[in-house]
């Protein structure tokens, strides 16, 4: 039996697109990519979604690709996707690698006042807010046309799939389950997140059993953007060191 391939979970509001880079950068390993449902081209499912409910429908995809089991690698919400499943299918999870996520991600009211503002103006209502904490300040100022492209992948993400996964972000809270978590896992933060800031991704790896935290310099909320570099080498290094690639 061979290394277990990764699966990489994007983030909410973006696609698959977004682990470009990464990918790219590693060549030595089997990868597979996944759109969330209501994101990119998969279908959307309306309504309210869950955390749990995602992490089971992308084990369902695994099974009918015969993927027994896979290192799940997920960022912002893909990494409370990938630790979900970690607690509900345990052997099918070699190692979790989360990045830019928290236990719990903001509160319900900030979820509530960001789904009434998206359904009062559409996506374009907060679409600033948002991207302005994808990049770091430097980023920013640097590639205002690379920031622009994400800004239009996110104002073309259908709005039901959008408003489902802030249902979903709204009403998990991994803190009561951590322990539970026996897989090894990386937990990777931006240093200039202000989305799931550095002390949140700290207090996630802290309350894992076999959680590790290291920190990505210069980065903002999604460093596989403009550090894919630096997010590869974390995930090769994490990957090898278990002896799973």
């Amino acid at each position: 039996m061979g290394s277990p391939p990764l699966l990489f979970l994007h983030s909410l509001g973006t696609d698959l697109r977004i682990w470009d880079g990464v990918v790219a950068r590693l060549p030595g390993h089997a990868c597979l990519r996944l759109d969330l449902p209501g994101h990119g081209l998969s279908d959307v499912r309306g309504g309210d979604d869950s955390v749990a409910r995602i992490a089971l429908a992308i084990v369902d995809v695994l099974e009918q690709l015969d993927v027994e089991r896979a290192v799940w690698i997920g960022i912002s919400v893909g990494g409370q996707i990938a630790l979900r499943a970690a607690l509900e299918r345990p052997h099918q999870v070699a190692a979790v690698v989360a990045l830019d996520t928290g236990a719990r991600i903001a509160d319900r009211d900030a979820w509530e006042a960001r789904m009434a503002a998206v359904r009062s103006g559409g996506l374009a209502a907060i679409a600033d807010e948002v991207v302005a904490r994808w990049f770091a300040p430097a980023t920013s100022a640097q590639d205002p046309a690379v920031v622009r492209g994400y800004r239009n992948l996110l104002l073309r993400t259908p709005v039901a799939g959008y408003l489902g996964t802030c249902a979903a972000l709204r009403d998990e809270d991994l803190n009561p389950h951590l322990r539970h978590i026996s897989q090894r896992v990386l937990v990777a933060c931006g240093s200039h997140d202000t989305a799931t800031p550095p002390a949140l991704n700290q207090a996630l790896a802290n309350g894992l059993p076999q959680g590790l935290y290291v920190e990505i310099a210069g980065a903002g909320h999604l460093p596989c953007l403009d550090h894919a570099q630096a997010v590869a080498h974390h995930i090769d290094g994490f990957v090898r060191a278990l002896g799973l690639g």
